[in-house]
């Protein structure tokens, strides 16, 4: 009886182990796909595909918007997983990456890189057939210049922002493209709103890691005194040119009055914290911008299809 017991407690011991080493492999592969990043863009596809349908229409093609949103999940989750296979190397040097799964060791290089490739390709070749050709099109485009113009530029030229805001500004337009097959004036509004956001939220993100990058060899940022000024104008500019962006979707009648107050104080207090960094330039401002971008973005895309 005492055997059959040391028997049983060890059976349920490696019965444990083996659940936790389950629940270890797929919160490392979860962690790979980067889900922080991936809620912004399925809150953007969203926002782009219900502009062009409007959410509360008789007819509104729900089915079809699950399509979207699951297929631009698939590329998007692929390109994380797949830019965290290209800089693994830097990745290390970095204490805000450190213990990513494939820098720790917790997963081989070869299975993330299969695994990236797989997602991306079932998601572009779910896209083309559940959805349309042209947002299939628009996300393997996405994909393609992040991982092969930004990723690579970002070690080489702090302009590397400038060019990851074109793919990082294409969630809305393939929510637009699934939605209607094509590409109006509308969905360029909401490729620019994106496209000038981006600007003061990396600007805080390079500004409150900038010993990470210079460490890991990145120019996201100007050597030298340079570098004050670059952040001070990327983080500035876009905040203010975003304020007026931001009311087009009102002068162009697709949005109301309720979406023009939020959006206008949501800008203007964007504004304000992209303003504070550029004349303080301290860690605990850049946190606040990063937090207030992080606010500003899904606020005002749901605002915009709510109204």
């Amino acid at each position: 009886m005492a055997t059959e017991s040391s028997i049983g407690a060890l059976e349920a011991a490696a019965a444990q182990r083996a659940d936790l080493v389950r629940s270890k492999v797929l919160a490392d592969y979860w962690a790979l796909t980067k889900p922080e990043v991936n809620f912004l863009i399925v809150i953007t596809t969203f926002a782009g595909f219900c502009w062009a349908r409007p959410l509360m229409s008789y007819d509104f093609p729900l089915t079809l918007l699950m399509h979207t949103l699951a297929g631009t999940l698939l590329v998007a989750s692929g390109a994380g997983a797949l830019n965290q296979f290209m800089e693994r190397r830097f990745d290390a040097q970095m204490r805000r990456t450190a213990r990513r799964p494939l820098v720790s060791g917790s997963v081989k290089p070869v299975a993330v890189l299969w695994f990236g490739i797989l997602l991306s390709f079932t998601g572009g070749v779910y896209l083309a057939r559940a959805v349309n050709t042209l947002a299939s099109m628009l996300a393997v485009l996405a994909l393609l210049s992040y991982l092969f113009l930004y990723t690579p530029l970002k070690r080489r030229t702090p302009l590397c922002t400038l060019v990851g805001a074109f793919p990082g500004a294409m969630p809305p337009l393939i929510g637009w493209a699934a939605a209607s097959g094509r590409l109006s004036l509308e969905a360029w509004v909401l490729f620019a709103m994106l496209f000038v956001w981006q600007f003061p939220h990396f600007m805080a993100i390079a500004w409150l890691y900038r010993e990470d990058y210079d460490r890991a060899g990145y120019l996201v940022l100007p050597c030298g005194q340079r570098r004050i000024r670059f952040m001070a104008w990327q983080s500035v500019l876009p905040a203010l040119a975003l304020i007026p962006l931001s009311l087009i979707p009102v002068l162009l009648g697709s949005a109301g009055p309720v979406y023009m107050v939020g959006a206008l104080l949501l800008g203007l207090y964007f504004f304000y914290c992209a303003a504070q960094l550029a004349f303080r330039h301290s860690n605990a401002v850049a946190r606040r911008l990063l937090f207030a971008s992080i606010i500003y973005l899904p606020f005002v895309f749901v605002l915009m299809v709510l109204d």
